[in-house]
């Protein structure tokens, strides 16, 4: 896939509805972050947040400035928005880590609970950095989490249930990794490249750890702002095709100094 630059990716993003005028309505965002400020762990995605968000309103101030929503709270109902500016610098971001991990063959772990949208982004830059001369962390066998099994495919772990590939927030799986390659005395990962709860709990264990995230899942922002996740990339995670997403993959490894070929 050709490399874009900066300025055709912003033009992408927008178009695609990666970024610019996304999908998830404004109300929605808002409920989400009313229910993380009130506590309820499913929008915390494996962080411990404490009382330090108990405001929505500070919330929706760390989203405006990492994620580009509209800042103004009587703004309640109709179209909300992410930076597509925001979303490349994160991607610059991103990559000066990824550079990191190639420089040093480092062992990086990758996963996500959104593998509709973003199953092949990890996949495509986990083969960048074995190409590189990471090692990519394989998972133990016989995982299980949140009434499902935890295994990898394409190098991604992900949650399965019922032969299908399951969309989760939850931390859980990524416990379910961490405490089997503890129990196998294996290294941990120098690095975690994921999304949602698996993001956040690897960040919240103490790994280095960069995501993906929607308008709509704030908590991985925070994160970013209180420095218990290195980067936080803002997008809608499950646009209509996946394949959106490569000129966005291929701007990342190039910005990272990787081989762009599958």
């Amino acid at each position: 896939m050709p490399i874009p630059s900066r300025v055709a990716l912003v033009d992408h993003l927008v178009r695609t509805r990666i970024a610019g005028d996304v999908a998830t309505p404004r109300d929605n965002n808002l409920s989400h972050y009313r229910k993380l400020a009130n506590g309820d762990r499913h929008y915390w995605l494996g962080l411990e947040l404490g009382d330090r968000w108990t405001d929505e309103q500070d919330v929706l101030a760390v989203m405006a400035e990492r994620c580009g929503v509209n800042d103004d709270p009587e703004y309640r109902l109709g179209q909300d928005t992410i930076d597509p500016e925001l979303t490349v610098d994160a991607l610059d971001r991103m990559a000066a880590r990824l550079r990191k991990a190639a420089a040093g063959r480092q062992r990086v772990l990758f996963a996500t609970g959104h593998p509709g949208g973003l199953l092949d982004v990890h996949r495509a830059t986990a083969s960048a950095l074995r190409r590189a001369g990471c090692e990519i962390v394989v998972i133990p066998e016989g995982l299980t989490a949140d009434e499902g099994y935890v295994f990898q495919f394409a190098d991604v772990a992900v949650l399965e249930r019922g032969a299908t590939l399951w969309h989760t927030h939850s931390p859980e799986p990524m416990n379910a990794i961490l405490d089997g390659l503890e129990r196998e005395g294996r290294p941990l990962p120098d690095l975690v490249v994921a999304d949602h709860g698996w993001a956040g709990r690897a960040g919240q264990r103490g790994l280095d750890s960069v995501g993906y995230a929607d308008c709509n899942d704030p908590a991985l922002f925070l994160a970013e702002a209180e420095g218990t996740l290195q980067v936080t990339v803002p997008l809608d995670d499950h646009v209509t095709s996946p394949r959106h997403y490569d000129p966005m993959t291929a701007y990342l490894l190039d910005a990272a100094g990787l081989d762009t070929d599958a």
